[in-house]
């Protein structure tokens, strides 16, 4: 067993109060609205991105959001252009 800490009364010495650099809960929470939508991939789509998801330790299905986010974002900026 470890042994029990025993706690003293010794000053800290100099202490500085720092300004509160955390975020809120509120801005923990994801910042885009999500819709959950039932959609059929093939099968070597699926195996792609399970595949994918496995080399970097993530699921799958954020992978396969993330590059949606990023071909709508490519094409919003593509069409804003003149």
């Amino acid at each position: 067993m470890n042994k029990p800490i025993h706690y003293t009364d010794e000053p800290l010495g100099d202490l500085e109060i720092i300004p509160d650099f955390l975020p809120s809960p509120d801005e923990l929470v994801l910042k885009q609205q999500q819709t959950k939508v039932t959609i059929s991939l093939s099968t070597e789509t699926v195996d792609f991105f399970k595949a994918a998801a496995k080399r970097h330790n993530t699921p799958y299905q954020k992978l396969i959001r993330q590059l949606l986010d990023e071909y709508v974002a490519h094409q919003k900026h593509k069409a804003s252009k003149p």
